[in-house]
């Protein structure tokens, strides 16, 4: 069978050094659709070395992506095709703040293997510390269509009750439509965001914008609008992919202020809100 959950869940952790500097650093952040306006003194903090911060889902891509989630999919015993994978959330806890220039040790490992009956969701866990300790540790929720039924765990929940009330904020992003090409550069090269031919293999009509774009689009938007700007405020940062979204779009992101917590949902403005993100929490001090 494709997926054999007793040797993914006993294989040995990959290891691996990775190295990043601050042009990852700005690649990515131009990914996200920083630097507009470009000379904002707000957005040069994303794209002038000199002033630079690092916003944390940058982690998610830090090493170029590896090990990331396409690697993980090359894990003993785990063999899907690419076409039947979608991702299906992640999560960051932050141990602190996350340099712009460093080398760090990642080390992952399938977490979990749960049985959603028509298809099985992976946990894959990336652990990554430097010379000074802990950085952050990273789990990407894997969707894979057609791979359940083999009598696994069922996993649990992670739906939350929807926000009540108006949102302390809310706005819009707009999506390049080039935006895809551009943040694929961090190290994402799965073809079903830049190849049409894929797509369509994959049930859509043309192709997607990487999820793990919206989520860095989405933790800018916070941390620019109820965090003041300060990237070390934020200490975990959750989320389940709920649609997807298509590179010429528009997002809207709605946030709901908490104690210690921005509570957040992403809709696609010209599908009529449809969902894109959900379960959306940033935790901050």
């Amino acid at each position: 069978m494709p997926i054999d959950a007793a040797k993914a869940l006993a294989a040995e952790p990959r290891t691996g050094e990775i190295t990043w500097n601050h042009k990852d650093v700005q690649l990515y952040h131009l990914g996200i659709g920083a630097g507009v306006p470009a000379t904002d003194p707000d957005e040069l903090r994303y794209t002038l070395e000199s002033r630079l911060h690092v916003l944390p889902s940058f982690a998610t891509v830090a090493g170029a992506g590896s090990p990331g989630v396409i690697g993980g999919l090359s894990m003993p015993g785990i063999e899907v095709d690419l076409a039947h994978v979608l991702h299906g959330g992640q999560s960051i806890e932050l141990h602190r703040s996350i340099p712009a220039e460093s080398k760090a040790v990642a080390t992952a490992r399938i977490a979990a293997v749960y049985d959603k009956g028509k298809a099985a969701i992976l946990v894959m866990r990336t652990e990554v510390a430097d010379d000074e300790g802990p950085l952050w540790t990273n789990d990407a929720q894997i969707f894979v269509r057609g791979e359940g039924g083999f009598g696994g765990e069922r996993g649990p929940s992670t739906r939350l009750d929807p926000p009540t009330g108006d949102p302390s904020r809310e706005v819009e992003r707009h999506v390049r439509e080039d935006q895809a090409l551009l943040y694929r550069l961090s190290g994402d090269w799965n073809p079903l965001h830049a190849d049409p031919e894929f797509a369509k293999r994959a049930g859509f009509d043309r192709p997607i914008l990487h999820g793990l774009c919206t989520y860095g689009i989405t933790l800018k938007a916070v941390v620019d609008t109820l965090l003041g700007g300060d990237v070390a405020r934020v200490r975990s940062y959750s989320t389940r992919f709920a649609g997807v979204v298509f590179p010429g779009e528009t997002l809207r992101i709605r946030m709901w202020q908490q104690d210690g917590r921005v509570q957040g949902t992403v809709t696609a403005v010209e599908r009529d809100d449809a969902p894109v993100l959900a379960d959306t929490i940033v935790e901050h001090a």
